[in-house]
């Protein structure tokens, strides 16, 4: 079969897409910093790893397979009424700043926005720009996103504010059973759901929880709890997932295997043994740096707070290094004028993408370093001014 790759329309890089605005100007609800244990853990995420019988799974689908396999799952989802809207992204059609937001947003994977596999293009080309890939994302809110020729032919995740693994999985169940009812999935009665991974096989589910850890992090117990981590076959991973590193503080934890398991028993072990522990070790290492190092704790995150509302140069890292420390002392009371959501939607907006997406432009390193200061500026008194 001659295989004839469709041409999408070229994005302009300098135009700031609508998709990329409307998400900036609705918000995600695991910004809110709200929910159960708010206070170090930021979200909850169940993800379920899918393929469609009668396709080969992505290392092998040819690019008509890919293709076709978009095409279906956009008829399908669409027509599941997953959500209030369902906003459907083809990630052709859309420039590589807008791929980074979604990225930012943790929507997509870095490796979708690249449109690759794993470490491997699907193409014989250098970036797979033009791989046939899509993402579906829940509107209002954005708990559902559903990542389309990733790794798998479908990625299907909900995401959720404070520490919700149980509400999350209940409302992700709802949603796959709905796609279900409409598409034949690749599933064995002996190995359960067939994935391109043989960790996902079987349940093909991951449970993730995103905490803060920064009083670990200075105690130097953060190494314990990621070795304890992976003796329990538990991944460790930084702010943006798999093969990110942590950013501000912020650590993934989620399972690494799903065949022999029941959803129930990887949920109960995570929400009722594993992550609770965590939680308990940050706080109680959070005690520990009030009653040892009060002084040297509050001035440090004072001085967070007073870099953050007069600088007038900032780059990224230095920016969610300061805005971790101004988290940590919302957290402790040791700042009353911000809340956390305050401080979340910052953490975003001071991303690369988000700041030029903001601003309609893009902008040198340089440009931005200026921008991103008077944003966090900005954002911080009319954030006071509210509390005041």
């Amino acid at each position: 079969m001659n295989e004839k790759p469709r041409q999408p329309a070229e994005p302009d890089p300098n135009q700031p897409g609508q998709t990329a605005l409307e998400l900036i100007n609705t918000g995600a609800e695991w910004l809110r910093g709200t929910g159960r244990a708010c206070d170090v853990v930021v979200s909850s995420r169940v993800r379920l790893a899918r393929n469609l019988a009668g396709f080969p799974f992505m290392p092998r689908a040819s690019r008509v397979d890919r293709q076709q396999i978009v095409d279906l799952c956009h008829h399908k989802l669409m027509e599941a009424e997953l959500a209030d809207r369902l906003l459907w992204i083809d990630l052709r059609e859309v420039s590589r700043l807008d791929r980074n937001l979604l990225v930012e947003r943790h929507l997509i994977s870095q490796a979708h926005a690249r449109g690759k596999i794993g470490n491997h293009s699907v193409t014989g080309g250098r970036t797979g720009e033009d791989e046939p890939r899509a993402v579906a994302v829940g509107l209002p809110g954005e708990r559902l996103s559903i990542m389309v020729n990733e790794e798998d032919h479908l990625r299907i995740q909900v995401v959720k504010s404070g520490f919700a693994l149980a509400e999350a999985l209940t409302e992700i169940d709802t949603i796959d059973d709905r796609i279900e009812a409409r598409a034949d999935y690749a599933f064995h009665p002996r190995f359960g759901y067939l994935t391109a991974c043989p960790t996902n096989v079987g349940t093909g589910i991951r449970f993730g929880v995103m905490l803060h850890l920064p009083a670990l992090k200075l105690t130097g117990d953060i190494e314990k709890v990621t070795r304890a981590a992976n003796d329990m076959s538990l991944a460790v991973r930084g702010f943006y997932g798999e093969g990110s590193e942590p950013l501000g503080d912020f650590f993934q934890i989620s399972n690494q295997t799903t065949l022999g398991k029941s959803e129930r028993v990887l949920l109960h072990d995570l929400e009722h043994e594993i992550i609770p522990k965590v939680i308990e070790y940050e706080r109680v290492s959070r005690r520990q740096l009030v009653e040892r190092r009060g002084e040297a704790i509050a001035d440090q995150v004072h001085r967070a707070m007073g870099v953050l509302t007069h600088a007038r140069l900032l780059a990224t890292d230095e920016a969610t290094r300061l805005l971790s420390q101004l988290r940590l002392g919302v957290a402790m009371g040791l700042i009353e004028k911000v809340d956390q959501q305050v401080v979340h939607n910052l953490m975003l907006l001071v991303q690369p993408a988000h700041l030029q997406r903001a601003s309609g432009r893009n902008m040198t390193q340089a440009e931005r370093r200026i921008a991103r200061a008077e944003l966090v500026r900005n954002r911080l008194a009319e954030a006071v001014t509210r509390r005041a």
